[in-house]
């Protein structure tokens, strides 16, 4: 006899509009599914990521109560961190549970998250696993530059191009102009090519408004999506990228604006603390429908 499949929830992250925001679906009991019913869910919806949650695995941050193993497919394929998806996810249990702190094992580590009500409005913060930066060929930018159909005279130079990773691995890129960032028409299979062949998950796109206010959008082929309407785990790499190259100082509060150009406008805000690597990630989320 084959099992009724588990509820499968439909939260928004990054906004307390649900038309607003990046859509996931969220399974709180995940203990009946293996790999390809998760995959097949995260399909069906067609968002760009679902969280599955179970059991955490012994010994997490030394805590069983309010803990869980979290996983996240695309639509396409498994993704080793998920930012939204998080955000939405905690935001469900805290709905159930109350606010507070949960921790969450992922693929890429252990991610604490703190929920807490703000004016009858449930927001979520993340804390990344450590972060790192790494250099980027100049063929390896030509060529995504080329997919985009951008031209290296339409960079923003004071923001060089690097690989960041707070959990999953983004190409930064920084436009520089808003005109250059709205217009997004780019050659999917060419840059999904490029990104499976630097394990990518997105390209985070970036183009500066003022000392803390970024606006942001990330081409998400390898999921199976076209753009990615706001990205918590680009959010949390970009904060590492920006502080690491000194064009934020090392406490910053930062707010990234993404999904605007897509009609699905979301807030991410980042923050830094002096002294620890890691980056906070926070936004509020809301059930959709």
């Amino acid at each position: 006899m084959t099992s009724p499949l588990p509820e499968v929830l439909r939260y928004t992250a990054f906004s307390s509009n649900p038309a607003g925001g990046n859509p996931a679906g969220v399974v709180l009991d995940a203990a009946g599914l293996d790999d390809d019913a998760m995959l097949a869910i995260a399909a069906d919806l067609g968002y760009s990521e679902s969280a599955f949650l179970t059991v955490p695995p012994e010994g997490v941050e030394g805590r069983t109560e309010r803990a869980y193993t979290i996983r996240y497919f695309s639509p396409k394929a498994e993704v080793s961190f998920c930012g939204h998806a998080t955000i939405a996810t905690a935001i469900a249990l805290a709905e159930r549970t109350g606010p507070g702190e949960l921790v969450f094992a992922t693929p890429a580590g252990t991610v604490p998250v703190e929920v807490a009500a703000e004016g009858g409005t449930l927001r979520a913060t993340l804390t990344s696993v450590a972060p790192h930066i790494e250099e980027v060929s100049d063929a390896d930018v030509t060529e995504a530059l080329a997919a985009l159909d951008w031209q290296r005279s339409e960079l923003d130079p004071a923001f060089p191009p690097r690989i960041a990773f707070a959990g999953a691995r983004h190409l930064v890129l920084a436009a520089a102009t808003r005109t250059r960032l709205a217009d997004l028409a780019y050659d999917f299979a060419r840059l999904e090519t490029l990104m499976h062949r630097l394990d990518l998950t997105t390209v985070q796109l970036v183009w500066r408004e003022s000392d803390t206010v970024f606006h942001v959008r990330d081409p998400f082929p390898v999921g199976g999506v076209v753009e990615d309407p706001a990205t918590g785990a680009a959010a949390a790499a970009f904060g590492a990228y920006a502080r690491e190259l000194g064009l934020v100082p090392e406490q910053s509060v930062l707010t990234l604006r993404q999904g605007e150009d897509m009609g699905r406008p979301g807030e991410l805000t980042v923050t830094l603390r002096a002294g620890d690597p890691r980056v906070r990630v926070s936004g509020a989320g809301t059930p959709i429908g």
